[in-house]
């Protein structure tokens, strides 16, 4: 983990340097600026492994900053730092593409945990890690997790890390309803919101029921079943 690099944007510059000295504690390497102008000039001079990213910024917001990443292809994961705790925001930053979000005030060792739970969903493992099992299928639907290949009716699928482990767990259990309190650990490690698990739900069924009949079902008030 020490040569795991982070960009923290943030414009308050107390809340600035109290991250950076958590995270570098912490044996990350760190860089952090005030503004989305320079945001953008270091992610596209440094590449890091994850941003740390305000939502609200002097010049550029974090939502246009997260944006701009993923137009250019880029993966890398990004966690929102929002003192606007409400679904509309929550549900915009993960559409543009963040992979979490922490909710002002926090707690450095809170904001430490999620870094690490992100970086160990979004990190596709290397093939000697990864499992030697069997095909994972349920009706049309195959995952491989040694190719780390999703294909249905024989179409290839192309998930994010995160989307990947989601599918992987929801198939591990065909036909059983899986709580959302049960996804959230198994997937993304700590107490998280609700609101993530049911965004990356709809991603899901975005990219797999234009192939063929909805396989994610979702059990009002409890939570989601893989079945045909």
């Amino acid at each position: 983990m020490s040569e795991t690099r982070i960009l923290v944007v943030e414009d308050d510059p107390n809340i600035r340097d109290i991250i950076e000295v958590a995270l570098r504690f912490h044996g990350f390497t760190v860089k952090a600026v005030p503004n989305g102008r320079d945001a953008l000039r270091e992610f596209a001079d440094r590449r890091p492994d994850l941003i740390v990213l305000d939502v609200m910024l002097p010049d550029i917001d974090g939502f246009e900053i997260c944006r701009r990443v993923r137009a250019e292809g880029a993966t890398t994961p990004v966690i929102f730092l929002t003192a606007r705790d409400t679904v509309s925001d929550t549900v915009r930053g993960l559409t543009m593409g963040g992979d979490d979000y922490v909710t002002k005030p926090f707690s450095v060792e809170a904001l430490v945990a999620r870094v690490r739970a992100v970086l160990r969903r979004t990190t596709v493992p290397d093939v000697a890690e990864r499992p030697s099992r069997d095909v994972l299928r349920v009706a049309d639907l195959e995952l491989d997790e040694a190719r780390w290949e999703v294909r249905r009716g024989g179409v290839r699928v192309e998930l994010s890390p995160t989307e990947f482990r989601l599918l992987a767990f929801l198939m591990e259990h065909p036909g059983l309803v899986l709580t959302k309190r049960q996804l959230l650990d198994q997937v993304w490690g700590y107490g998280g919101s609700s609101q993530v698990l049911e965004t990356y739900i709809s991603y899901l069924r975005r990219k797999l029921d234009p192939l063929g009949p909805p396989l994610i079902h979702t059990q009002r008030g409890v939570g989601y079943a893989l079945r045909p």
